[in-house]
């Protein structure tokens, strides 16, 4: 349930949504975790290749915006579905809306997808130390699988794949 948020509306893709994209996890992550410009230059590669390659029908992306500014996305990218699994991408809600229920629509959003496309398991990359987006996946399901330590986007960083079993 979305709290104390007028003008919300859930849309996909629109023209300059990719650098709003790319803007919110640069931001955040430089701010919140030392991330250097690799990591702001990876996320642009990344989401312009999904957008180049984006089939409907096979992925996804789901933008919030309130009163027509970007406040948070999630993306599924069903590229490994048949093998590894869906992967969901590039979620994140500005630190302005959090903690008012926008994360969980945006998660509840694309695992309604990953069923109605029939995918039998979602998996997700995340950090050591997000713990209120962890409690959210795990709230849905997600099971941490193996975490890693690596130097990355200027910083020593752990890793952590966290998937869930839609079957």
């Amino acid at each position: 349930m979305i709290k104390n948020i007028e003008k919300l509306e859930i849309v996909d893709y629109y023209p300059g949504v990719m650098g709003e994209i790319v803007n919110s996890h640069a931001v955040y992550y430089y701010k919140n975790w030392g991330f250097d410009i690799t990591f702001e230059t990876h996320v642009a590669k990344e989401l312009s290749i999904f957008f180049s390659e984006f089939k409907k029908g096979k992925d996804g992306v789901w933008i919030v915006r309130i009163n027509k500014s970007f406040a948070g996305s999630v993306a599924i990218d069903g590229k490994l579905a048949n093998s590894e699994g869906a992967r969901l991408r590039w979620f994140i809600v500005k630190p302005e809306f959090q903690r008012k229920g926008i994360g969980e629509v945006l998660l509840e959003k694309a695992l309604e997808f990953c069923k109605a496309v029939d995918y039998r398991k979602v998996f997700l990359w995340t950090y050591r130390g997000l713990d209120i987006a962890r409690k959210l996946y795990e709230h849905v399901g997600f099971k941490f699988q193996i975490e890693k330590e690596v130097q990355r986007w200027g910083q020593n960083i752990i890793e952590q794949k966290f998937e869930l079993s839609l079957r």
